[in-house]
């Protein structure tokens, strides 16, 4: 089943846990791929130091204030193409990077893996042909962690354990 707008309104601290065991689905060239996603991370809003968009809107970041639904992607270190779902309501910018699915661990990798470049960035996930979210009813247990990555953000906000990461039995 595919995930509909209205799924994408939750915050991205509910989002990135719910989002564990969900399929990532890509049209590669007319061949469908899905993936479990099975590691998450969320990034909350202007209070986050560590999200972009603690320092307001830009024309990176734009996007991140849409409501939630649309890909956010950007490039990482001037390597890699990092994925982020865009959460919550219109103007309250909150995101969830997707760090890995199965067969991939690393955002860098997965996006490699699955062709997901700057062009994706802004797409409507709810109805795009070309990258979508779908559930099966799967979840998954799942432990917690720091984010990675993020040493400029301030102490408490690196401290937080907003990362998720499934536990596979």
């Amino acid at each position: 089943m595919k995930l509909t707008k209205e799924y994408f309104k939750q915050d991205a601290l509910n989002l990135a846990e719910d989002l564990l065991g969900k399929f990532l689905c890509r049209n590669i060239s007319g061949k469908i791929v899905k993936l479990r996603i099975t590691e998450t991370e969320c990034y909350l809003g202007k209070d986050d130091s560590a999200s972009h968009a603690s320092r307001g809107k830009t024309l990176r970041n734009q996007v991140m204030f849409k409501q939630g639904g649309y890909a956010y992607i950007y490039l990482c270190y001037g390597i890699h193409f990092l994925f982020n779902i865009v959460t919550g309501e219109r103007n309250s910018p909150q995101a969830v990077l997707i760090r890995g699915v199965e067969n991939f661990s690393g955002p860098g990798k997965l996006t490699k893996a699955l062709k997901i470049d700057k062009n994706l960035n802004g797409v409507n996930l709810a109805s795009s042909k070309e990258i979508w979210l779908e559930s099966d009813c799967v979840q998954f247990e799942h432990s917690k962690a720091k984010r990675v990555g993020i040493n400029y953000a301030k102490s408490a906000d690196r401290e937080k354990l907003w990362r998720f990461i499934a536990i596979q039995k």
